[in-house]
């Protein structure tokens, strides 16, 4: 996936917050519809994806405790979504469950995800939702 790589390395169509402290991207941090309005606007601009169709969205979590991703990986499976990796983060006593699922989302619809993602890790007092990707989604098989 280079075009994915290569906008989570430019910070076009990336929004990552909590800069991987636990606890506060859940209250002080979380993404704001006006920053995913201007996420979208950029991606029309710069990308010849269909940014109206599905492309694939992944969305991090991020927690001290490898069994409690473990536990939120087998239940977002459940809802459709594939896990990509679930790995400790390099130089720091935490873990990241990435998640993936091809979908089509508007700001609006991207928005509701995001707090649905909060809640999801609030319940489950995992360290934070950190927020998503998005690249162009792979082709199908013919």
């Amino acid at each position: 996936m280079p075009i994915r790589r290569t906008l989570i390395a430019s910070g076009l169509a990336i929004l990552m917050v909590g800069q991987l402290v636990p606890a506060q991207a859940q209250t002080s941090k979380r993404i704001s519809l006006e920053k995913l309005q201007a996420m979208f606007a950029d991606m029309r601009a710069k990308t010849p994806w269909n940014v109206d169709g599905p492309l694939l969205w992944g969305y991090f979590f991020f927690d001290r405790d490898m069994e409690k991703l473990k536990g939120a990986a087998t239940e977002l499976q459940t809802m459709s979504y594939r896990i990509v990796n679930l790995e400790a983060v390099q130089g720091r006593p935490l873990f990241r469950l990435h998640i993936e699922r091809v979908e089509a989302h508007t700001p609006e619809s991207l928005n509701l995800r995001n707090v649905q993602f909060y809640e999801f890790a609030e319940k489950r007092a995992i360290g934070s939702y950190d927020g998503m990707d998005v690249g162009p989604a792979p082709k199908a098989a013919p």
